[in-house]
This record gives structure tokens, sequence and C-alpha cells, in this order.
């Protein structure tokens, strides 16, 4: 993988991407960070997965947002779509995780509205971590909470993002990896909680029905981004964009 802007540093070494990547330092507050793949002409999946655009590129600095993250954010439908399970805890990971000061693997929490999630699913079996179900004050938690979950009421008929980050923050999860869907982050960026997208553009042409990255009923206010950096690797586009202090 090589960098081209805003260094042209030529090949980078994996502790190169860890600073490219790396939270701000002394965080007093959450901080997300969302990333995403989407083809050239704005697909955000194929065959209803993201799987068929993904290469090496994007797989590693997907696992490395997870290494550097204090907790996953996904939404209920990303969940059940991927069949997700928990981070897996292996040795290079854990490696990483002990060398940058991490314990243990961050936690996948997960934003449902209903709690519609199955306590039978790899989310809750295949784990080395129990999930975050953050959820609404009415849902029935009952046997997720019996399956090992943690739940966390963040709101009455919907779930308030910006007092479900918080309630993370309490727990010390103040640095954020969001890893979608799309609806999840139309309404991060609605709410203005968007401190870095992590984008990387494969070179495919989907065409289709495929949705974008960002799908909201709601309009939002346009957030402005800066540039922060640009990889590239056999044809795929890693940009990453923060928030503009500007």
């Amino acid at each position: 993988m090589q960098s081209v802007w805003p260094d042209r540093t030529g090949e980078l070494s994996g502790s190169d991407l860890e600073a490219v990547y790396a939270y701000p330092e002394n965080l007093d507050r959450p901080w997300v960070q969302v990333n995403f793949v989407a083809s050239a002409d704005g697909a955000v999946e194929i065959d209803t997965t993201s799987a068929g655009l993904s290469h090496a590129a994007d797989r590693k600095v997907f696992l490395l947002g997870r290494d550097l993250a204090d907790v996953i954010l996904v939404g209920a439908g990303t969940v059940r779509a991927e069949n997700y399970r928990g981070v897996v805890a292996g040795a290079k990971r854990l490696e990483r995780r002990r060398r940058l000061g991490f314990t243990g693997v961050p936690p996948i929490a997960v934003v449902t509205r209903t709690a519609d999630l199955d306590p039978a699913s790899r989310l809750f079996t295949e784990t080395a971590v129990p999930p975050i179900v953050v959820t609404t004050d009415t849902a029935d938690t009952r046997a997720l909470e019996a399956a090992g979950a943690e739940v966390l009421r963040a709101g009455g008929d919907d779930v308030d993002l910006a007092r479900a980050l918080d309630l993370l923050a309490a727990r010390g999860l103040r640095r954020i990896d969001c890893e979608g869907g799309p609806g999840l982050f139309a309404r991060l960026v609605a709410a203005d909680l968007v401190d870095q997208l992590c984008l990387t553009v494969a070179p495919l042409l989907v065409a289709g029905t495929a949705g974008r990255i960002a799908a909201g009923a709601t309009p939002a206010v346009p957030r402005r981004l800066a540039l922060a950096s640009i990889l590239v690797e056999d044809g795929f586009t890693l940009l990453r964009y923060r928030r503009d202090a500007g």
C-alpha cells in the first residue's frame, strides 16, 4: 500500500498505517470513525453484502480500525445481513492491541430500536466479549440479556445516538469505529456526530439497485470534511476525511 497524499512516501509499513489511522490522543468525548467501501459508481454492496467490493488493502484498514478502537458500532440491519460475530481474539491482534495500550478485543455495540436480534446468532455465540445492545426504553431485551448482552437504553421511541455515544464514553469506550450500515451512518451525519470517514473506492462499476453509503429518510445539513490522506493499492483508493475544523 502506498501513500500518494499528503506525502508520497512509497510503501507503508504496519506502524506507518497505525500512525495514519490513529485516533486523537487524550480524548475527553466520544470520537466516531465510520468505515465504508463503495464501488466507483457509488454502490455500497453486491448481492446484499459489501464483501464483493472489498480487497486485501481495504480489509487491512478495516481490521486496523477495529484494533485501534474501544468499541465497534453497527446497525442491527448490518449485523443481520452480514451475519456478524464478535471481534476475533487472535494472537496477532491481541499482541498489537497490547502494544497500543489496549486490553483484550473491542465489543460489538449494536444500535437497534426494537432489540430484534437473534440470541442464537454468531453475535452472541462466537465472541470473546459480550456484545452491547444499544436500544430504547421499551424494547424487550430479556432474551438478549440471558444470552450475555449488556443493554444500554438511550431513548424512548428511538435510539438517541448522542445519548448512546455518551453512554459508551462513560464506560471508557471513546474511540468508536462505526461499520455501518447506511441507515446508521445517515443518522450519525444528521446528528453531526461523525469525526472521520474512511472510504475505500473499489475500481468496479456495479450499477443496478445498490444503495449509497449513507441513506436516510430525513435530509441532513451538508457537513464539511477535510481530506486527510489518500492511499492506493491495486487500483483501490483509500480516502480518509476528517471533520473540518475551519
